[in-house]
């Protein structure tokens, strides 16, 4: 038997990962991101094969990643977990900077940005986990950074299907 409450006790962040290809840029949530090396400075990030950004990261092989602040409004958070781009232009209104790889890199509610340009790729199931080394990275202002624990106790927040966090029945 799996307890999938239990899964909800792993420690994630809330990152708005972004990317542009070609005249093209969208954006959505992610929690699954995290560095694996130091030399190069690596990290992951992990994305549902059905996203748009997906679809774009592949093409353009770079990617960014806002950290979100733990004061990001909800409607905010909304704009980039519960919309497609392939439908929306999410960035109207959405005060963002450009990365070293060309990358919008979203300045609202964030502390932290950063891009990089995909190293490998590792399909893990529904989602594919994305290695990219460090172009640039900025710290935009100090406060607490979002947890996805946060998100869920206190902004009683919801998991899309698409997110690797998603709970979905199994049956036993």
């Amino acid at each position: 038997m799996i307890d999938q409450s239990a899964l909800y006790k792993i420690q994630y962040g809330m990152y708005i990962i972004t990317t542009k290809h070609a005249d093209k840029i969208n954006g959505q949530i992610a929690t699954v991101v995290f560095q694996v090396t130091s030399l190069p400075i690596q990290i992951a990030v992990c994305l549902s094969k059905k996203t748009y950004t997906h679809e774009l990261i592949l093409q353009s092989k770079v990617f960014g990643v806002s950290i979100l602040d733990e004061k990001a409004p909800t409607k905010f958070i909304g704009t980039f977990g519960y919309r497609c781009g392939r439908e929306c232009q999410k960035f109207d209104g959405i005060n963002f900077t450009t990365g070293a790889t060309g990358c919008p890199l979203v300045t609202d509610n964030s502390l932290i940005v950063m891009d990089a340009k995909v190293k490998q790729v590792f399909d893990v199931g529904s989602h594919d986990l994305f290695i990219g080394e460090i172009e640039s990275s900025k710290t935009i202002c100090d406060g607490v950074a979002m947890t996805y624990e946060y998100y869920h106790a206190v902004r009683k927040g919801k998991s899309p299907e698409n997110a690797p966090t998603f709970q979905a029945k199994i049956s036993g």
